[in-house]
């Protein structure tokens, strides 16, 4: 007994499990399938057990016409035929009886081929034993008819064998009827029984359709709309903010796929969002450090210093222009508060910063700026050029014996627009360039050590996309080249 509940439940399970899994349209199919089927078995046994009742009923109705005909006809034809051959009256030739035989062997043998009756099949051995009798009675009168001179003897041919054998041919006949009419009742009640049987059947499979489609009607839809409202209300949760909400779909593979997707689609928009929290902190440290750029003690110490001794040595018309470019610059950096600034501006911070140095390192750098005009009007992240020349200043130019120059120059390339700070410096190693690399490209290793690079690239990131930003590239003792890559975008407001 525990080993049947035990499969009964596996059983159970099992399609439960099926059912689960499968598709929206795969359970509507189901559902179809499960109603049809059984409907159509149903018609499929009614169509064919009234086919075959009526084929028995067609045969036994056939039969009791076919030997109804036999039964009125056969005797009175025959006897009067054999009467008048004997009587002289009609040749053997012109009655011919012959034919009658044959056709009763015919209809005899169409009622034994069709008859499912015992009795009637005994009876039909029986006729066609009297029928050979009749035919040989039959050809001994046609015998005699042509010698000639023997109407005695075929009128007592014809009294007491054409007519006994008739006789007992139409008793046969009559039983035949009689047991093909009993076989037609038979049938009939037959199909009256499985009429009635069908319908009672028709009526409990209708009952047992009616209980499936109640409980189809009732548990499919549910297994399809509670999915769907514990994902609406997944979704509600997600959209008030909690991120930390998950879909736990049990029924449908469309709707499994739903929640695995929806699930997928949380983890990252939470990871976006720790990356975005992420990145707005680092935005705001590069800010800060900017602003700290801005306000560099040690440069505007080292600058005023420069106007005190220019001023000493009574250089008045260079302590004029050191204190204008030393403005210009200051103006530049803060350019009204404005993150985004246009090229043109940027040129002219960067050009004010460099003059300022020219005064100071004037032994040993030499600078040149190119940037045309076309691209004046493009957006770039403020003092984004002054860290990587003061790089280029003060780790390329500053550690190379001799003078040194630093080159900044623009074009637009495939729907960029690309700035380079170019500088025949000291250069970097290739262990060191590929650390440079790694940290600004891939974000990999400690950012304190190239912060002022990190903090322009992760600007220019955070602004246009990571697809824009810089790219660095080294040799030791020949220099370094650095290029801003921006999309060439120009901004209306900033042209004024």
């Amino acid at each position: 007994m525990k080993t049947k509940k035990r499969k009964k439940f596996s059983l159970v399970y099992c399609l439960k499990n099926w059912y689960r899994d499968l598709s929206m349209a795969s359970k509507i199919s189901t559902v179809f399938l499960t109603m049809l089927i059984p409907m159509i078995i149903l018609m499929a046994m009614w169509f064919l057990n009234v086919l075959r009742y009526n084929e028995y009923y067609n045969s036994a109705v056939k039969n009791t016409y076919a030997i109804s005909e036999f039964n009125l006809d056969f005797k009175a034809n025959y006897d009067y035929k054999i009467y008048l051959i004997v009587a002289g009256n009609k040749t053997y030739e012109f009655q011919n009886p012959e034919v009658d035989i044959e056709k009763a062997r015919r209809i005899l043998a169409m009622v034994g081929h069709d008859s499912k009756n015992k009795e009637s099949l005994k009876r039909i051995q029986d006729t066609e034993k009297n029928l050979a009798n009749l035919k040989k009675y039959t050809l001994m009168i046609r015998d005699n008819m042509k010698e000639g001179g023997k109407y005695d003897e075929n009128r007592e041919i014809w009294e007491t064998g054409v007519q006994a054998i008739t006789s007992m041919i139409q008793q046969n006949v009559l039983e035949i009827l009689y047991y093909e009419n009993q076989e037609s009742a038979i049938v009939y009640e037959r199909i009256q029984k499985m009429t009635v049987q069908m319908v009672i059947i028709s009526i409990i499979i209708l009952v047992l359709f009616l209980g499936a489609a109640v409980l189809m009607i009732t548990y499919i839809p549910k297994t399809i709309t509670k999915p769907v409202s514990q994902l609406r209300k997944v979704t509600e949760q997600a959209a008030k903010g909690d991120l930390t909400v998950r879909a736990e779909v049990e029924y449908g593979a469309e709707l499994k796929v739903l929640g695995d997707s929806f699930n997928t689609m949380i983890e990252h928009m939470a990871l976006l969002l720790e990356r975005v929290t992420e990145e707005q902190s680092n935005l705001r440290e590069a800010e800060l450090e900017i602003l700290q750029m801005q306000i560099n003690p040690h440069f505007l110490y080292n600058t005023l210093d420069t106007i005190v001794w220019l001023a000493e040595a009574d250089d008045k018309e260079a302590v004029v222009n050191m204190v204008e470019t030393l403005s210009d610059f200051f103006r530049s950096s803060l350019n009204g508060g404005k993150d985004i600034v246009s090229i043109g501006e940027e040129t002219r911070h960067i050009a004010s910063y460099l003059q300022i140095q020219k005064v100071r390192y004037q032994d040993i750098l030499e600078y040149s700026i190119q940037i045309p005009t076309e691209l004046n009007h493009y957006e770039i992240p403020k003092i984004t050029l002054q860290p990587l020349v003061e790089n280029a200043l003060y780790h390329g130019i500053k550690n190379k014996r001799g003078k040194g120059k630093i080159r900044v120059f623009g074009y637009e390339e495939a729907g960029e627009g690309i700035l380079v700070v170019e500088d025949n410096g000291i250069g970097m190693k290739k262990e060191r360039l590929l650390q440079v690399q790694r940290r600004i490209t891939y974000r990999e290793g400690d950012k304190k050590d190239f912060y002022g690079l990190y903090n322009v690239n992760e600007r220019i990131r955070l602004k246009f996309g990571d697809e824009y930003g810089l790219k660095i590239d080294s040799s030791y003792r020949q220099g370094t080249r650095v290029e801003v890559h921006l999309p060439a975008r120009q901004n209306d407001a900033l042209k004024n």
